[in-house]
């Protein structure tokens, strides 16, 4: 009996298996019969550019919109939204681009380049409209470059300058009785401060007043040129604490009226030159993606656009690293290829495994010898992520692109005293040679280890400044000196040389299609999409679930604090190319 049970059991589960895979490959056909086709968008058409909407560097498909036939709701990726922009401005069907500015979803440079395009979309003599209720100032450096810029009257604008805060761990550590064995090359390099420090070192608080004082002088001279004012004016709004309120806004310029958005919208339908009460035709721009043709499908060549965003670590990685694996499999298959004349690498990355990052700059190195190979770097391409953009034909980044932090750290935990002490743990045993142990966290280094792994983290951070020094024809002593561990942003980083010239992703795909001598080219862009069954069966996307409850519960700062911590346990026992911190930014 139980054995039949068990067959009967068998049986039925294998029974609703397939029938649920049936049902998802018959939703999938049917799917994708009816989403081939491109939507309507209509006529009249404002496109809506929602600055609250993180864009990430590579579109975003949600599998559960592949069912609900509504893949318009899916992410496009930045450089989608900029092509977007572009295209709009010939677009006859729309009329403008409408901004809602009630967030900030994005890092400096992502705002650049949005803002670039926007920018030049102006120059068609389309109409551009900014709306927010609060515009924080990440949004508003976008937002202020419309023809209009309104915010609610019980609303305002966020002018109050910048600031980043630092979260400490070394009290923590020192009450649990767990002491960090440090290792780092490079004197501004601070990624182990949160572990030995309580407070930011002399060269940390130097090198980050520089970078955000420059990112900082970066909104105020684009908002004073966009709102026709001076610099020396707006830190002092910002100084004095002079915006607390829409009014405040008004009466110092930095919007053009104060309005509610059924005022808005009616200005929007004056400028269509339709009736109020009809309704606008406001596009989406997961709409937009699906009903224009703005990528390039030229028949002359195609040049390939490897997105690499997110920690650098060994291995296959997840959907938000970059794998050393799949990424030196992505970078030899285009330099395989024979179509593909030209790569465009797109670095947003603070680094991480020092070893994952030699694997990727050597398929690099062995690809810019077939064929053009020029980076674009996104907000971040610092430490590792600068480690794997060094050896390029060419280097582009924005002007407040976070760079450098050329160093190397490595960190080993020694818990003896708080397994003793706080859990009455004990460890004994035996080896066969002197260093057979070395990095146990049951007993702290010996000096002859502790020289031992110094002289590893040297060895690495000597390898570092060479691919550097061999990338950028510059001399060891030179890299030496501006390395160090040292963040730079953008802007300064041309200066130094890390850098080649200031421009956007697609200044780098039109400077790799110059070198490859091809003009009507077609691009195609890796990692790949993944099926829709891939994808949900995949765990990113109940990850990104449980963070957004843990975000919920804990609030933003304290999930900050808890990311940092876990952080510290991904990062022991093997060398570190990284940004100092996770930046945060108020």
């Amino acid at each position: 009996m139980k054995s039949f049970l068990k067959i009967f059991i068998a049986t039925l589960l294998a029974l609703i298996v397939f029938g649920i895979g049936i049902f998802f490959a018959i939703t999938g056909i049917i799917g994708s019969a009816t989403s081939s086709s491109k939507p309507d968008i209509g006529t009249k058409g404002v496109l809506v550019l929602d600055l609250n909407q993180a864009f990430p560097e590579q579109a975003k498909k949600n599998p559960v919109n592949f069912f609900l036939n509504n893949s318009t709701a899916d992410v496009p990726g930045l450089y989608d939204v900029v092509r977007m922009i572009h295209f709009a401005k010939s677009d006859s069907t729309i009329k403008g681009i409408y901004i809602k500015a009630d967030g900030n979803g994005n890092g400096f440079a992502t705002n650049e380049e949005i803002r670039n395009a926007l920018v030049d979309f102006r120059k068609s003599g389309k109409f551009i409209i900014a709306y927010g209720a609060v515009i924080p100032e990440g949004a508003y450096y976008v937002a202020n470059v419309a023809d209009k810029v309104y915010c609610n009257p019980a609303g305002g604008v966020e002018w109050n300058g910048f600031a980043v805060n630092l979260t400490f761990l070394k009290g923590l550590l020192d009450k649990l009785e767990i002491k960090p064995e440090i290792f780092y090359a490079g004197k501004f390099k601070s990624a182990t401060e949160p572990l030995r420090a309580t407070q930011m070192t002399d060269a940390n608080r130097l090198q980050t007043t520089v970078w955000l004082n420059d990112i900082y002088n970066n909104l105020l001279i684009k908002t004073a040129d966009a709102r026709q004012t001076d610099t020396a004016t707006l830190h002092m709004l910002a100084n004095t604490a002079a915006i607390q309120t829409a009014q405040d806004a008004l009466k110092y310029k930095l919007v053009d009226g104060l309005k509610y958005d059924d005022e808005v919208k009616s200005e929007i339908s004056k400028k269509l030159k339709q009736d109020v009460k009809d309704d606008i035709n406001f596009i989406s721009l997961g709409k937009y993606a699906k009903a224009a043709d703005f990528k390039a499908n030229g028949d002359g060549g195609k040049i390939s656009i490897i997105y690499a965003q997110g920690d650098i670590v060994d291995g296959k990685g997840s959907n938000d690293e970059i794998g050393s694996d799949e990424f030196v499999k992505m970078i030899r298959k285009a330099r395989m290829d024979n179509d593909v004349k030209a790569i465009v690498f797109r670095v947003n990355s603070p680094g991480g495994s020092a070893l994952a990052s030699e694997a990727i700059w050597r398929e690099i190195s062995l690809a810019k010898k077939q064929k053009p190979f020029v980076v674009s770097m996104g907000d971040y391409a610092a430490s590792g992520g600068y480690y794997i953009s060094c050896d390029a034909d060419s280097i582009f980044a924005d002007e407040t692109t976070i760079t450098g932090s050329i160093g190397v750290f490595s960190v080993l935990a020694n818990m003896k005293d708080f397994f003793n002490n706080k859990l009455g743990i004990t460890f004994d045993g035996v080896k066969t040679a002197n260093y057979a142990d070395l990095g146990s966290i049951s007993r702290p280094l010996s000096t002859p280890e502790r020289n031992l792994m110094q002289a590893s983290v040297d060895t690495i951070y000597g390898l570092f400044t060479s691919r550097v020094a061999n990338g950028r024809k510059k001399d060891t002593t030179y890299i030496d000196s501006i390395a160090q561990g040292r963040v730079w942003i953008g802007n300064r980083a041309t200066g130094i040389g890390l850098v080649d010239r200031i421009g956007t992703l697609q200044d780098a795909v039109d400077c790799a299609a110059r070198m490859a001598k091809i003009t009507n080219y077609r691009t195609r862009e890796y990692p790949e999409q993944k099926s829709w069954l891939e994808q949900l069966t995949e765990q990113s996307y109940s990850v990104e679930n449980q963070q957004k409850v843990l975000i919920k519960e804990l609030g933003q700062e304290q999930y900050d604090v808890l990311q940092q911590v876990k952080k510290v346990s991904t990062i022991v026992n093997e060398p570190q190319t990284r940004l100092p911190f996770q930046y945060k930014f108020w």
